[in-house]
């Protein structure tokens, strides 16, 4: 829908209209934070600045940093932006371009162009910016870790400041403004995961064996760019068939989805796109040929058991930990039933740590602005210490619901993982618990992850993936079902 009033950013066509005043919003919630703990003086946010392929003047296609995406909404490099702490007026500084740029990339714009498109207060050129800085006693820059990642924000200087500096508080300040998203965030990401989960059934619809995974990628990027207008997605699409489902980041340049899958094989499809910097992240799994076999049931049934089980169990007050441990006793408790596991109890079975063996990954992440978003661990809260799975948690939070609520993925799976089956099998005091022939039966098998978008709301979550999950819809998509299904004709 197209905002009632102000500017907004848009690819054209039908795609998302998203106002600047989503944008506003957020700088008056970051300022309220700041004001909230006695901060005065100015805000400052550098964008991101123009690369080039390593020693050519090939210009990599520019892709805005989130922080000053979250608080700006600029698609252009080399911006920088402030708030006043006293009262919100914004400010954008823009480089001062030569001539030249208008032959090679286009109509150079004034200030007054940047600030309406922008929706800011005022509007100067980088040159200028020390001087208008120099007005406040103290500047805060954004310096600060990424818990995730452990990467720090690139710290900068500006010239002929003579201003006091203070690092970090910014980052903590608008880090924990970017964990619960408002409503019109809620809105952009709903159509982000719209786009996407309609691109994975495109997916669906087209795979055959035969195939090479690539063809794949290929389909879900230009659904997302030709419908969506989605230039860019969240990650480097994973496009795993056979045993490289069983590879959690495959796809690299290292192994470019470029396996040519047969009838039988399994599918783990983790492809998200972004919109305006805005991310979607989602797994879909199913088999190449339509039809799931006995082993493929089992596995699936139960990632999609603990899927259901987090599900069912999220609200407000719930810690993410616990959610990540219902997911592995879930799916425990379908491969004892099944046979894949043997002698022992679902307890039993946690306490030596064999929930990590199959899900060596954590249960999912906070989305936003980033595929992983900032914010996973706050102040107090640490990594939990033990075996993978758990130890790889990228959030240690207590779930929270407000202005809607927080945005995070669910994505059990379960896989065969030779290196990691290998060693506990041998070790004595595990190797007992294993189903030897069933294991060597699957190991080539790969693995299934399932993988939905959710926002937690103040009685439970509202999932805004839309992809069919359930094997007989799963299979009938496949067979060229329309989905989502259409609705039931009215009674006569």
């Amino acid at each position: 829908k197209r905002p009632k009033q102000g500017s907004f950013f848009s690819m054209g066509l039908q795609t998302y209209e998203i106002p600047m005043s989503l944008y506003a919003d957020n700088r008056k919630r970051v300022l309220k934070a700041m004001q909230a703990s006695g901060e005065e003086g100015v805000a400052l946010f550098k964008g991101g600045v123009a690369t080039e392929r390593y020693d050519s003047d090939h210009e990599n296609l520019f892709r805005q940093e989130s922080f000053f995406a979250y608080v700006f909404g600029v698609t252009e490099p080399g911006y920088f932006g402030a708030i006043d702490l006293k009262d919100g007026h914004s400010t954008l500084f823009i480089p001062r371009l030569a001539e030249e740029y208008a032959i090679w990339m286009g109509r150079i714009h004034p200030p007054s162009y940047l600030q309406k498109k922008y929706d800011v207060d005022d509007v100067f050129y980088v040159d200028e910016m020390a001087a208008k800085l120099n007005a406040y006693e103290v500047v805060h820059t954004l310096h600060g870790q990424n818990t995730d990642s452990q990467s720090w924000c690139e710290e900068f200087e500006v010239e002929e400041l003579t201003a006091r500096v203070e690092k970090g508080k910014l980052h903590t300040a608008t880090m924990e403004c970017r964990v619960c998203k408002s409503t019109a965030e809620i809105d952009v990401l709903r159509y982000v995961a719209r786009i996407s989960s309609e691109a994975h059934v495109k997916c669906m619809q087209m795979i055959e064996p035969g195939m090479a995974e690539y063809q794949i990628e290929a389909c879900f990027q230009h659904y997302c760019y030709s419908i969506g207008g989605m230039r860019n997605m969240a990650y480097t699409c994973i496009c795993a068939t056979g045993p490289n489902s069983a590879v959690l980041h495959y796809g690299h340049a290292g192994a470019p989805n470029n396996r040519i899958f047969g009838d039988g094989d399994m599918a783990l499809m983790d492809m998200g796109a972004e919109y305006n910097c805005y991310c979607s992240d989602i797994t879909c799994s199913y088999p190449v040929n339509g039809k799931f076999s006995a082993d493929q049931r089992v596995v699936y049934s139960a990632v999609l058991a603990a899927q259901e089980a987090v599900f069912a169990a999220i609200k407000p007050g719930v810690e993410w930990v616990a959610m990540h441990r219902l997911a592995e006793r879930s799916i425990l408790e379908v491969l004892l039933r099944e046979g894949f596991l043997l002698g022992a109890t679902v307890e039993e079975l946690m306490g030596h740590g064999i929930g990590s063996v199959f899900m060596p990954h954590g249960l999912g992440h906070l989305l936003g602005l980033e595929t992983h978003d900032v914010g996973g661990y706050p102040a107090g809260r640490e990594r939990v210490p033990g075996k993978l799975g758990v130890s790889k948690l990228r959030m240690n939070r207590t779930l929270e619901e407000a202005s809607p609520g927080m945005v995070l993925t669910v994505e059990p799976g379960c896989y065969f993982v030779e290196i990691l089956l290998t060693k506990a099998m041998a070790e004595p005091a595990t190797s007992r618990f294993f189903n030897a022939e069933a294991i060597k039966r699957c190991i080539s098998f790969g693995g299934v992850r399932l993988e939905d978008d959710i926002v937690v709301t103040a009685d439970g979550m509202e999932n805004m993936t839309m992809c069919p999950k359930q094997i007989e819809d799963v299979e009938a998509v496949m067979a060229g079902k329309e989905w989502p299904p259409p609705p039931p004709a009215p009674v006569a």
